[in-house]
């Protein structure tokens, strides 16, 4: 079985068993919505004791179990062919340069981490149109300047 199948194996069984996702991770629990959907949808790996709770839940075997607690292959093809998906694409296109500079300028030279990383999201209320509210946080990691001579900073933290 490749770890496709396995996905679509529990993509049926909620469908047949009519489970919003908000059940399943209720259900499962001890992660992150976002981390335990991913892992279902074949993104990510659940540790032994949600993996072990997804296999009861979806009836699965052993060596489905096994699979879900794998390191998956991540990552789809570019650019996203899904609506919704192209959309947080295009806002990265549009808008990646700005936010780059403008954390560059808050904390120096480096990147947000999307390992280190916290995701939610929420309904919000509108009159023309309820509204999707976004939080990331990741922690910054800052380039190392590796062969820096001596009175040369080691990290690109923001230089005072």
């Amino acid at each position: 079985m490749k770890r496709s199948d396995l996905t679509e194996k529990i993509l049926d069984i909620k469908r047949e068993k009519g489970w919003t996702w908000k059940y399943i991770n209720e259900e499962i629990g001890g992660m992150s919505p976002t981390l335990v959907t991913g892992a279902l949808l074949g993104q990510m790996k659940l540790v032994k004791p949600l993996a072990a709770k997804a296999a009861k839940l979806f009836g699965l075997s052993e060596a489905e179990e096994r699979m879900l607690n794998e390191v998956p292959y991540r990552g789809t093809p570019m650019p996203p062919t899904d609506p919704l998906i192209y959309r947080f694409y295009e806002m990265v296109m549009v808008n990646g340069p700005a936010w780059k500079a403008l954390i560059e300028e808050e904390f120096g030279d480096g990147i947000m981490s999307a390992i280190d990383f916290d995701f939610d999201f929420e309904r919000q209320p509108n009159p023309k149109g309820d509204r999707v509210k976004i939080s990331m946080s990741g922690k910054f990691l800052p380039y190392k300047y590796y062969g820096n001579e001596q009175g040369i900073q080691e990290y690109g933290f923001k230089e005072e």
